[in-house]
């Protein structure tokens, strides 16, 4: 929605002129605009169905709700402000953001691309028009096109574990078919309240690590300690690899373990 929103809105700029770096920020605010409102709307009304089953009332959620767009939006702002100061070696390549360069930003990568592609007419539209009909094809085969472009356009390295995840959930299900038990519930079930602690915990480590990297004393001293340099030159780069594909899959035995529990 975000996405479709920039390109309607750049659209628009278009018709009535607006084109050129200084309406850039304008598009970027009116689909952030959008994504935010749409994920409100999301999370009200999952609040309201959960809020219903504890005995909550719909004004105190609200008032919840208003609370948690203003403090997240605050600190978000702050930590992405943060994180996007230039470390003295990429300031001294002249790089002025570390978003983009030093921390991979593929989904903000896209929509900068969309907006200054449309604004300066220089999109190809090539690429778009596959994309479009792709997803076409895609639903036509039954499959749905929102999931299949998000594996699309992110990097396989952020794909792979969606794709093992999925695999391992279809292992549990086939494997309770078999034995003629009661599939897994996809939302409360053990196997999938511990695949979101997982994205949960990914996610949020991945920040702290993030900001722990900025500053570079700290950074230094983190170095000091890593283990990845003296696995690597014992296993080799190759035998260092393997281990994390092994820690890996060790992670996938865990949740499929945790899946099929009673």
């Amino acid at each position: 929605m975000t996405i479709a929103t920039i390109m309607g809105t750049a659209l628009i700029f278009i018709a009535v002129g607006w084109t050129g770096k200084v309406f850039e920020p304008m598009a970027l605010v009116v689909g952030g605009i959008v994504c935010i409102a749409a994920a409100n709307a999301g999370a009200t009304s999952q609040d309201l169905k959960t809020g219903y089953i504890v005995g909550s009332t719909p004004k105190y959620q609200q008032l919840a709700l208003f609370i948690g767009a203003i403090v997240s939006s605050v600190v978000i702002g702050f930590t992405v402000k943060y994180l996007d100061t230039p470390t003295a070696d990429l300031a001294a390549k002249g790089v002025q953001h570390a978003i983009g360069e030093k921390f991979a930003a593929p989904q903000a990568t896209l929509m900068a691309t969309l907006i200054k592609g449309l604004l300066s007419f220089n999109l190809d539209w090539n690429f778009v028009l596959v994309g479009v009909f792709l997803a076409i094809t895609v639903e036509l085969c039954g499959v749905k096109a929102l999931s299949f472009a998000v594996g699309a356009y992110l990097p396989l390295s952020t794909t792979l574990p969606i794709f093992a995840g999925g695999a391992i959930k279809g292992l549990v299900d086939w494997r309770a078919k078999r034995k003629h038990a009661k599939e897994e519930d996809s939302e409360l079930g053990k196997g999938s309240l511990f695949a979101t602690g997982l994205v949960a915990g990914g996610a949020l480590f991945g920040v702290i690590v993030a900001i722990l990297s900025v500053n570079e004393n700290v950074f230094n001293a983190l170095e000091k300690i890593n283990a990845s340099h003296g696995l690597s030159a014992a296993l080799g780069e190759g035998g260092y690899m393997l281990l994390g594909a092994a820690f890996f899959g060790f992670m996938g035995w865990v949740l499929y373990r945790t899946a099929i529990k009673k």
